[in-house]
């Protein structure tokens, strides 16, 4: 029999790995759709959206620290608490958008050379991005409305906008790229208008769900009020965002020392990856669900069986990464069905390195579940020190060593992804065994900011 705990972390999780899973395929429904314009459209999609995805993941990482923020203050069942969290984190949000979208605007032609010299697909990519900026707007708002139903424990909320979302882009996006009755066929440009207004759908849906949920828009607390809680808030959540840039970063290095290897066993790296991403959804959900939990309690002052509950969502994230595991190896047994059209040099690369990704679940589970824990009870400045000096001080210069000094085969400069994950292990389980020993023991964590409660 599942335990409470367990089941209430379920009922949040599912949603979020729904969600995630669907902004995976958002992009593979765009691709599909823009496909018939041929590989020049498709390539300048690629670029624009890469800039894209980069600078919405940082807005996605301070909404996820807002998140936690949130779920303390809904944990303390303080109105205000929970109004000015909200408010000071769309505003960081805005500002972060705001940023970005004046940085396209004005260097969008440099961004998009950086990527590619062919100046067609620059001139394409930069339309793209020229439409599709706008959705920095909107996604700033979309992603602090999630995580404020998230907080509060709404997580099918969130799931329903974009299922609404989906069918939108779908319908005015094959509308507007083809044409459709009166309406124009705006090729390219048409995909960038059907996501801005398919996502403009959703921001309506959950402004109208936020609206529906009592009075926090009635009770928005003022310039001066707010401000001295801002630089507080962005304290908090700015490593997250730091955490996230250097990840991506990273593994986008690694991909270019990939690159320096034969085609073949690039090629196999290409493949596996998105694989990667979308089995670990469930995971990432289940951790982000976790730590939901955990900040609500911190907010009730209620953390005497916090350790406990770590104990149970450890030992269900780790149940669960095998079955990922074993996902990975039938994966492994089917690459040849998959993609029957692969040279057979391919096909033995990627044997060669099946073996280290059907175990990096297991182990990347532990650390992702470990991470979010760890920022939900303050220690985010701690996981960002553990990710950069396991990433960009040993993992990524060692496997530059390897490919580029000493010629080393795919198995080596793959296993460092993996190696990386064990080098994080070991810290990020002495950080939370000592913070979950405090939690069981009654002791406060200095690094957690609790709402005060008043007499």
């Amino acid at each position: 029999m599942l335990s409470n705990n367990i089941k209430n972390n379920f009922s949040l999780a599912w949603p979020l790995a729904i969600n995630a899973v669907l902004m995976q395929s958002m992009l593979m429904i765009d691709t599909l759709l823009v496909a018939p314009l041929g590989e020049h459209a498709l390539a300048a999609m690629g670029i624009a959206t890469t800039i894209m995805a980069f600078m919405l993941g940082i807005q996605h990482a301070l909404s996820n620290g807002t998140q936690l923020i949130l779920s303390r203050a809904q944990g303390s069942g303080q109105q205000p608490a929970i109004c000015i969290a909200f408010w000071a984190g769309l505003g960081i949000n805005l500002a972060a958008a705001l940023l970005f979208w004046c940085t396209i605007s004005v260097f969008g032609q440099q961004l998009v050379a950086l990527v590619s010299d062919n100046p067609d697909l620059q001139l394409q990519a930069h339309a793209y991005l020229a439409t599709i900026k706008y959705i920095l707007i909107a996604a700033s708002i979309t992603q602090v409305l999630s995580a404020f139903f998230n907080a509060r424990g709404n997580t099918r909320i969130p799931l329903k906008g974009f299922v609404l979302e989906l069918p939108v882009n779908v319908i005015i996006s094959y509308g507007l790229i083809n044409g459709l009755g009166v309406i124009p066929a705006l090729g390219l440009q048409g995909a960038a208008w059907g996501s801005l207004v398919a996502i403009g759908f959703r921001l309506l849906f959950l402004a109208h769900m936020l609206y529906q949920s009592g009075n926090l828009g009635r009770n928005a607390p003022g310039a001066r009020r707010i401000m001295p809680h801002v630089m507080r808030h962005l304290q908090e959540i700015a490593p997250i965002a730091a955490n996230f840039i250097i990840l991506s970063v990273g593994m986008t290095i690694y991909q270019l020392i990939y690159a320096q290897l034969s085609i073949y066993d690039y090629v196999a790296i290409t493949l596996v990856f998105p694989w990667i991403r979308i089995g670990t959804q469930f995971i990432t959900a289940w951790a982000q669900a976790a730590a939901i939990t955990i900040s609500q309690a911190l907010g009730s002052g209620d953390t005497g069986q916090l350790g406990y509950f770590i104990r149970e969502c450890t030992r269900a994230a780790l149940l669960a990464s095998l079955f990922i595991a074993l996902a990975f190896y039938l994966l492994s047994q089917s690459m040849q069905l998959i993609y029957p059209a692969i040279e057979p040099a391919t096909l033995t690369a990627l044997a060669s390195i099946a073996p280290l990704y059907i175990f990096l679940p297991i182990v990347r589970t532990y650390n992702t579940l470990c991470g979010h824990i760890l920022r939900s009870i303050g220690e985010s400045l701690q996981v960002l020190r553990i990710h950069f000096v396991t990433q960009w001080l040993i993992s990524i210069p060692a496997c530059a060593i390897l490919v580029i000094g000493f010629e080393a085969s795919i198995f080596w400069a793959f296993a460092m992804i993996p190696a990386e994950e064990l080098l994080k292990a070991l810290p990020l389980s002495r950080r939370l065994r000592r913070n979950a020993s405090s939690l069981a023991t009654g002791a406060a964590i200095p690094s957690v900011q609790t709402p005060t409660r008043r007499p």
